[in-house]
């Protein structure tokens, strides 16, 4: 694009145009140059269709705060989003960009207290934004009232469908004015999403953004290489390297986010995991604190993410290679936005590359192999942080300069200062704090442990459900369960260290035999996967492979 546009050339009042500037963006994404001013300029619905974090909010949000009537106390435009958090991160967006407006917008979800949402509708409300299942059950209480409707906004449509709301939002549409105007928003547009347009939207125009310039054109994505039990080291190396890391680290498992998540705490960083087992009122409070920078790092589940919006984050860490290229792209989307660059950085281990191929091909994008940051350079990036920080401190009033002559007394100044400092920073600039990790050229060791079954074939086990089960219960991937031996009386799988050890937890028991132990090291079932032919393994992983594309 030769001639980029700024918000003031879409048509936007003065007033939008400072709640804008106030936010700091001035050139648009390529879904809000194109949205606003048709929406503002013809009476028409829309379906826009661009990924997850390139500005829907604002594209449709930007035109109905401009269109929306002051003086009418009433529902004028309605929002419908899939999860709790887009709804009230949505109802924030367009709450920060109304300016001096004397608009009342109010989130309305499930999981929150409905007491204080009857409230406010009664108070009267512009802008409602809320997930399906709770509008509906307003609309039947009598509490939520679209009489006086003049736009209806089905935002991350794809999602919604994919989560089963099609039934709720059919109900919702039919509750609603004829002359509305419907505006539809969605990542992609499968045949469900195509016909609810032809049922209840009027000649739609079509916005389409291409989606390779939502993965590449502000995201740096690379990757690296390293075993599971590395990964840990690995992440805060990539962490302590960046002066100011604020970012999400996506892991595959609710347990392994709490295990991760709970390291970091250990290890003196403001992180929190974020999964389906927190209630609602911990998970608002933890995005609360991430966007008010109390917190630097999030560790989160995919599903758990979804509907997530904190601006300006600098990295996105892939603990765990994505299952697919769609699941890629919506996690590095999270960065990179605004205009600011972002990292995208992927944990890739030796079993996973031919994946990682895959999702290459499949984005279309290059995906770059970068190492792990070296000890020292850790060491020598902090050294800076602290002479840059201590450089910039306010001049000392006479009290403290006092209290200073009176520290130093006979003692040289540098030789107090250095006592201060290795006080302070003692244990940051210490290299021991980080442990060896070792090159991947080497032969891995102990990558996988063999493990013992006390039930066989006599007691109903086979390969499927062996498998199916362990999976169901330990929250692993069925790649990870390899090497499966059936017998009468007793089996054999093989598993990565860390999903072995969250296997024996599981089926850890206080007293009596254990149903599942370490295999014995001489046992000649017991023999260790790294020792097994590549072409024996490769079998074993496509019959897995074949039984999961089943389910």
């Amino acid at each position: 694009m030769i001639n980029t546009p700024t918000f003031a050339d879409l048509g936007l009042s003065a007033q939008t145009i400072q709640a804008i500037e106030n936010k700091g963006f001035i050139h648009p994404t390529g879904i809000q140059a194109t949205c606003i001013p048709l929406l503002l300029k013809d009476r028409v619905d829309v379906i826009g269709q661009a990924q997850t974090g390139t500005g829907k909010t604002a594209a449709f949000g930007l035109p109905i705060l401009e269109l929306v009537e002051e003086r009418l106390n009433a529902v004028q435009a309605l929002i419908l989003a899939p999860t709790r958090e887009l709804a009230l991160q949505s109802a924030e967006e367009i709450l920060s960009l109304k300016g001096g407006r004397n608009l009342e917008i109010a989130a309305v979800y499930g999981g929150a207290a409905i007491v204080n949402q009857l409230h406010q509708l009664k108070k009267g409300v512009h802008v409602v934004v809320g997930t399906p299942g709770r509008i509906l059950d307003h609309l039947r209480r009598g509490s939520l009232v679209l009489d006086q409707l003049k736009f209806l906004v089905l935002d991350e449509a794809d999602e919604m469908l994919d989560m089963g709301f099609l039934e709720e939002i059919e109900a919702i549409m039919a509750r609603t004015p004829k002359e509305k105007r419907t505006l539809c928003f969605s990542a992609t547009m499968p045949d469900p999403i195509r016909r609810l347009a032809e049922r209840y939207m009027d000649k739609p125009q079509v916005v389409r953004i291409a989606d390779e310039t939502l993965t590449t054109d502000l995201t740096r994505q690379l990757f690296v290489e390293v075993r599971e039990s590395d990964k840990f080291e690995a992440l805060t190396r990539f962490i302590d390297i960046e002066e100011k890391f604020y970012g999400i680290v996506f892991c595959r498992t609710k347990l392994q986010c709490d295990e991760v998540g709970q390291k970091l705490i250990a290890r003196g960083y403001h992180a929190e995991a974020l999964h389906g087992d927190l209630s609602q009122k911990q998970r608002e409070s933890i995005l609360n604190r991430m966007r008010t920078r109390q917190l630097a790092i999030i560790v989160a589940t995919d599903v758990a993410a979804r509907g997530i919006d904190i601006s300006a984050l600098t990295h996105v860490i892939n603990y765990n290679l994505p299952e697919d290229p769609e699941a890629y792209i919506h996690r590095i989307g999270r960065t990179g936005r605004a205009g600011k660059q972002g990292v995208a950085i992927t944990f890739v281990a030796q079993r996973e590359f031919k994946r990682l191929q895959f999702i290459r091909r499949t984005i279309q994008s290059d995906i770059q192999r970068t190492a792990i940051p070296p000890i020292e350079a850790i060491i020598e990036t902090k050294r800076k942080q602290i002479v840059e920080r201590l450089k910039n401190l306010e001049e000392p009033n006479d009290s403290f300069l006092d209290l200073a002559l009176e520290v130093t007394g006979s003692k040289l100044p540098e030789t107090v200062l250095a006592s201060v400092l290795a006080n302070l920073y003692k244990g940051i600039l210490d290299p021991t704090r980080y442990r060896t990790i070792e090159e991947l050229g080497k032969p891995p060791r102990n990558e996988y442990t063999r493990l013992f079954i006390a039930r066989g074939r006599r007691d109903g086990l086979d390969k499927r459900n062996l498998v199916d089960y362990l999976v169901s219960r330990v929250g692993a991937e069925y790649r990870d369960i390899q090497e499966v031996t059936i017998q009468d009386d007793h089996s054999y799988i093989s598993a990565p260290n860390q999903i072995a050890e969250q296997i024996l937890t599981a089926f850890a028991k206080t007293s009596g035999p254990a149903i599942i132990s370490r295999a014995k090291p001489d046992n000649p079932n017991g023999k260790n996967l790294s020792a097994r032919r590549k072409g024996e393994r490769n079998r074993n992983q496509r019959s897995y492979r074949k039984n999961r594309s089943r389910r």
